[in-house]
């Protein structure tokens, strides 16, 4: 049988399926109850409030520990668990390694800022991709919807990233923000740093109009930074909510699930693998690009 053929039958039974399922179950109608933005919702599980602070423990809350814990145990094990004769375990941790020290730091900072900087740039690379790879393991944080176990209301299994919570990546990016800019003016002074904002040579009527331009574009790295990984992750957890069932139950069409998963677990396998490392890579570089550009002659 040629592959043309191979091809066209399983598209003709994919499209099989789908009918069959069709005739089986046919339509329930539109389901007006089914609220998937419910998914991203935090609902607190051990309420706690000081004073106008919100302070209650969540999911988020649980992926932030988890985070937090495998980026401190990760960076532990790096440094006193080296071997002359690494395995394959050390040698995928030395590759790692290397990416954030030669790719991400130095390659981006003068030798001694990237000295200074690499354990935090590092350890900002390592939480943000935990971060993202764990948002795509199903854990049971899903307290909307529970399951009775032995008399216990527990939550499903649901999956859900810290970093598709703006208040997150938004948070990363203000101490970045805020990180360069203090070592920007300790480097040069406050005067010289801001001077700098404007290049040499500038004739002196468009000076403010530069000065206000480049102030902008500081600020306007708050929204870039942030909202590039807040996006991406939300947007790739929709998809994947969507295509994997989300669709079927709000349309009450069992026959779109034969088409609709297929594309779920592609678009899965492309989050896991490509997206949630290449969004911690961004961020860390653009990290160091920032710290780098902030503390070098002519910025």
């Amino acid at each position: 049988m040629s592959l043309r053929a191979k091809i066209a039958l399983g598209v003709g039974g994919w499209i099989a399926a789908g009918a069959l399922l069709y005739v089986a179950f046919g339509s329930a109608g539109r389901n007006s109850q089914f609220q998937p933005q419910n998914e991203f919702k935090l609902d607190p599980w051990i309420p706690l409030k000081i004073g106008p602070i919100d302070m209650s423990i969540t999911k988020a809350v649980l992926y932030l520990l988890l985070t937090s814990a495998l980026t401190v145990i990760t960076m532990v094990w790096i440094a006193n668990r080296m071997a002359a004769r690494p395995n394959r375990v050390q040698t995928a941790v030395e590759a790692i390694y290397s990416l954030m020290r030669d790719n991400i730091t130095q390659s981006n900072m003068q030798r001694d800022m990237a000295a200074r900087w690499f354990t935090f740039v590092g350890a900002l690379f390592l939480f943000i991709w935990f971060s993202n790879l764990l948002g795509y393991l199903p854990l049971p944080t899903n307290s909307e919807e529970t399951v009775n176990v032995f008399g216990l209301e527990l939550p499903t299994f649901a999956i859900y990233a810290a970093t598709a919570n703006l208040s997150i990546p938004l948070t990363l990016t203000l101490v970045v923000w805020f990180s360069y800019h203090v070592e920007g003016i300790r480097a040069k002074g406050f005067r010289t740093y801001f001077r700098e904002f404007v290049p040499a040579g500038t004739p002196k009527v468009m000076k403010p109009l530069l000065f206000v331009i480049e102030l902008i574009s500081h600020f306007v790295r708050i929204i870039s930074l942030s909202v590039r990984l807040f996006a991406n992750l939300l947007a790739g957890h929709l998809l994947i909510l969507f295509m994997g069932g989300g669709m079927v139950v709000l349309l009450g069409l069992a026959a779109i699930g034969v088409f609709t998963l297929p594309v779920a677990i592609a678009f899965y396998v492309f989050e896991v693998v490509l997206i949630a490392t290449l969004q911690a890579f961004i961020f860390a570089t653009l990290t160091a690009i920032y710290l780098g550009s902030a503390t070098e002659a002519g910025h």
